[in-house]
């Protein structure tokens, strides 16, 4: 996951206020209830020593919610009295909560805003087709392309004197086709969607599919459903899960082999908090891997004022020199440190969860990069 949206929470020292909110229920009380949440977190966030001046900027921001009700929920960062970052969740949170702390609690962002790969579905026929953005945050049309219309249909007869007019069939279809696949990898472009889902009759899907640029080619999933069917609303979320899935395998993969030391005896992964501070002091770190029910996530570690300020121990600290030191998560430490060095930040949540799978040790691993 890219997190380079983050940027912002790191230019300002804390403590920060960081919230969660479920929006997922949408009912004619739902501005009441999102009432009711404001004033809870914020009374939440006063328990655990929040200013007066934050809690009132994040009760306010929950209240605003009621006017654009997100499909699943918002998170909010506050500090001094203001919102710095409110994006939106991919994924409904497990209740709304509140955190007050010297960083950001963002590590919950990896599993509920990150790894929603879009996917253009394509809905074709002979005579053109439809597309539609599809993402956890619903639908939206994405254009449409109309072919030649006559003729598309090919006669019953098999008369010679019929060959003529199937041979303009033909050339109907394969310029629709072409047309379709020329569109549909300009949609690509412009939205960097992940897949590109066909949906129609095996031939008109095949033909389209051969005409896609070979860049293209291996995001397409193809669909016999048809439009409308409440079949490929499950499909399409199917195909987007086994897509963030194999892409987290692959990354897995590549720590597991980076473990082994190279000729020169170092390794390109790895894993613990003591290794991983040491790379993220060093600005080491390439990706960062994070299993979020890992018993290291939650371990204590030390962070100064900036990214690459962190140690295992606050006497550590002192010894590099610096004066001011507080505690923090070791997961939130580190994606600050990943953040500023532009290192990405993966769950192993999809592929891991609910395994006794150890990798890596303790819930914290990384890819690493040598100067």
């Amino acid at each position: 996951m890219d997190l380079a949206f983050l940027h912002p929470l790191y230019e300002h020292s804390g403590p920060w206020a960081s919230v969660y909110v479920d929006t997922s229920r949408h009912a004619e009380d739902t501005p009441h209830e999102l009432h009711l949440t404001a004033q809870a977190m914020a009374r939440d966030l006063g328990e655990q020593g929040a200013d007066d001046a934050t809690c009132r900027a994040v009760r306010e921001a929950i209240e605003e919610l009621r006017h654009s009700p997100d499909p699943h929920g918002r998170a909010l960062f506050a500090r001094a009295g203001e919102v710095v970052l409110d994006p939106v969740l991919a994924h409904r949170p497990q209740g709304s909560r509140a955190v007050w702390a010297p960083l950001p609690r963002v590590a919950p962002l990896l599993d509920l805003a990150g790894e929603d790969p879009v996917a253009i579905v394509a809905y074709v026929d002979r005579r053109g087709a439809d597309f539609e953005l599809r993402s956890a945050l619903g639908r939206q049309k994405a254009g449409a392309v109309v072919g030649r219309q006559y003729p598309v249909h090919r006669t019953s007869s098999v008369d010679w004197s019929e060959r003529h007019f199937q041979l303009k069939v033909e050339n109907t279809w394969e310029h629709n086709a072409a047309e379709i696949a020329d569109a549909l990898a300009v949609c690509q472009d412009e939205t960097r969607a992940d897949l590109l889902v066909l949906v129609g009759d095996d031939r008109e899907r095949r033909e389209v599919r051969e005409r896609l640029p070979k860049r293209l080619h291996d995001r397409v999933v193809d669909s016999a459903h048809g439009t409308g069917s409440r079949l490929l609303d499950d499909e399409v979320e199917q195909v987007r899960a086994e897509h963030v899935r194999g892409r987290i395998a692959a990354e897995l993969d590549r720590f597991r082999a980076a473990r082994t030391p190279d000729d020169g005896g170092r390794a390109g992964a790895a894993e613990g908090v003591p290794a991983l501070v040491e790379a993220a002091r060093e600005h080491r770190l390439e990706e960062l891997l994070v299993r979020p029910d890992g018993p290291d996530t939650h371990r204590e570690v030390w962070i100064g004022e900036d990214p690459d300020q962190l140690a295992v121990r606050r006497t550590d600290l002192k010894i590099l020199g610096e004066q001011h030191s507080w505690s923090a998560r070791a997961d939130d430490a580190l994606i600050r440190s990943a953040v500023a060095t532009d290192a990405a930040v993966l769950s192993l949540a999809p592929v891991l969860e609910g395994t006794q799978d150890d990798i890596p040790a303790g819930g914290l691993g990384a890819l690493l990069r040598w100067k």
